[in-house]
Order: C-alpha cells, then sequence, then structure tokens
C-alpha cells in the first residue's frame, strides 16, 4: 500500500474520524453476512474496483424457483494486500478473517473479532476512496447521506 492521504470528507474529523465513522455505520445492526452483503453490493460496491467484492449465496429450492439469489453466507472483501472475509458459521455466528495476500497467494491468516474487521474493511474502502473519484463520492454518500 501506499502512504497516500486518506479523504477527510465532512466529519470534521479527519481521516481517521472518517474510518472510525464508518466502522460505527457499518457495526450498528449488523447481525448477519447477509446485512453486511447489502451494504456493500449496493451503490457503494458499484463504485469500487470490479471483483473487489465477491458474495456467496445459498440457494434454497424456493428461491431457485422464484428466480432470487439467496441468502448470503460468505463475503470477501478484496483488498490491494489483503483479503477481509465474512462466513456464516454452523451455529448462526459470523466468522471473521483476514487474509495477508501476496500476488493472488495467501501467505497467513487469522481470525478477528468483527470490531477489527471492520476497522480493516473501513480502512481499505477510505484508501480506495483517497485514490478514486467514484468511491470517494459513494463513500461519502453511504457516510453523509
Amino acid at each position: 500500500m501506499t502512504d497516500q492521504p486518506v479523504p477527510s470528507g465532512d466529519s470534521g474529523l479527519g481521516p481517521m474520524g472518517d474510518v472510525q465513522l464508518l466502522a460505527a455505520m457499518l457495526r450498528s445492526d449488523q447481525a448477519e453476512v447477509a446485512s453486511y452483503a447489502r451494504v456493500l453490493s449496493g451503490a457503494l460496491a458499484r463504485a469500487l474496483p470490479p471483483g473487489m467484492v465477491e458474495i456467496e449465496h445459498q440457494r434454497s429450492v424456493s428461491d431457485r424457483l422464484a428466480g432470487r439469489p439467496g441468502r448470503a453466507v460468505r463475503l470477501v472483501v478484496h483488498g490491494e494486500r489483503r483479503d477481509l472475509e465474512l462466513r456464516e458459521s454452523e451455529n448462526g455466528r459470523i466468522d471473521a478473517e483476514l487474509r495477508q495476500v501476496v500476488h493472488g497467494v495467501t501467505i497467513s491468516r487469522r481470525s478477528v473479532g468483527m470490531d477489527d474487521w471492520l476497522q480493516a474493511l473501513a480502512y481499505d474502502l477510505t484508501r480506495i476512496a483517497a485514490r478514486d473519484t467514484a468511491a470517494r463520492e459513494a463513500l461519502q454518500r453511504l457516510l453523509y447521506g
């Protein structure tokens, strides 16, 4: 990652304040992978580089018959040097993982709590927004309406 400035937006809190604001917004009322998938597959995903957000769905027979995508059970956000993954565990909880990636190869992985995962996601999204106008505008709409 390069040491480019992170956008400060309208919060008045500076770059790290915006990261904290984004993490807090994503944290509120998000209890399942599907909730995060909805947030990340909306307008923000369309502004991010293609292929950055990967969502795996589990489809029931009724989903298939109705042409619905099913319920999101796994979400991966591909960053510059790491992947952030959320997946639904068998007991209905969310498992979060950060993977360090070099040239497309995972060299390490570690399970983290949701707060750490959200901080990593917010940081990565903010860095992308610093380089990309469409991503910056989508992030500002998400944060400030």
